[in-house]
């Protein structure tokens, strides 16, 4: 769980000039004037207002922002050696960053859990990029992002400080920070393999994921004698597999799944939604597998967690 270094309400004093008394009313901050008062978040509230989100972030309603300090911003700016300032991010990309660190509910330290929650940035077809939020070890979100601050509570919504500027993930950069996709990496990285699979899945896209769990894999290493790990595969048989779990060129999310629907996979082969009793996918070498979680979106596509390797 996070410590919570502070809980900090930011007021405005106004006095009642109908009254005789000297008595106040606190009227606390909306989170831009939050992010105001603070020196260490100045360069946040610079990005805010280049991007033209004072409004969205001062009007009522409940939000979440996950704020980078000075430094966080300063190590993005350091990242990339055109980038000597603000002004110098593409208004585009720096608008959807921003928007990747705000959700649009309020979420505590006490509300945090493994998950993936959706943000205010977009990707393909305009869908909400999911933000990864990890709590088994320690509390870290994007893979790589860690809490400073929690629980800064403003009229609007809540805000937490964190150390570093959050980029959001296209869908190796997803798979990579989930540590139960280590061994679909790995599979996927594998020095035999004729086919890049990286440098395809690291582009414009959009692409679709249907993407096993280390425990789906050890099945599958335990379904014969010979396979100990990834390595014992045959490498064909391997390549084969990977490019039926990979739809290409479409950004296929749960809402447009429909029962009995075929989708042609990156082998050209085909799997069958089965939707008769949750969500299924059949393939063509008879196996029934289950999507245990559905929607994980990045900049060029979409993940959906299956209990099982997927067998042409």
């Amino acid at each position: 769980m996070i410590v919570i270094l502070g809980l900090v309400v930011f007021s405005t004093f106004i006095s009642c000039d109908d009254s005789d008394d000297d008595s106040v009313v606190l009227m606390p901050k909306n989170i831009v004037e939050l992010a105001s008062a603070s020196t260490d978040l100045s360069s946040l509230v610079a990005a805010i207002q280049k991007a033209g989100l004072v409004e969205t972030l001062s009007a009522d309603g409940t939000l979440t922002v996950f704020a980078p300090t000075n430094a966080a911003f300063q190590s993005l700016l350091d990242s990339n050696s055109d980038w000597n300032s603000l002004e110098d991010i593409p208004m585009d990309l720096l608008t959807n960053v921003l928007k990747f660190h705000v959700l649009d509910q309020k979420v505590t330290s006490d509300d945090l859990s493994d998950s993936y929650v959706k943000t205010l940035a977009v990707g393909p077809n305009e869908e909400s990029l999911s933000l990864q939020i990890e709590t088994t070890e320690a509390i870290e979100f994007n893979g790589d992002s860690k809490p400073i601050t929690a629980n800064l509570e403003a009229k609007n919504g809540i805000v937490h400080i964190i150390d570093k500027v959050m980029l959001p993930p296209n869908v190796v950069t997803t798979a990579i920070n989930n540590s139960n996709f280590s061994m679909l990496v790995a599979a996927l990285t594998d020095s035999r393999h004729a086919t890049d699979f990286a440098s395809i899945l690291n582009g414009d896209g959009p692409f679709t994921i249907f993407a096993p769990t280390n425990d789906a894999f050890q099945v599958l290493l335990d379904s014969n004698s010979a396979w100990s790990s990834l390595t014992d595969i045959p490498i064909e048989t391997l390549d084969t597999v990977l490019k039926y779990h990979v739809v290409n060129a479409a950004n296929v999310q749960s809402k447009q799944l429909q029962d009995n629907q075929e989708i042609k996979m990156f082998s050209s082969d085909k799997i069958t939604v089965d939707l008769t009793n949750g969500t299924k996918l059949k393939t063509s070498s008879g196996q029934i597998v289950t999507i245990s979680a559905t929607d994980i979106q990045g900049i060029n596509g979409v993940i959906h967690v299956v209990d099982a390797v997927l067998l042409p």
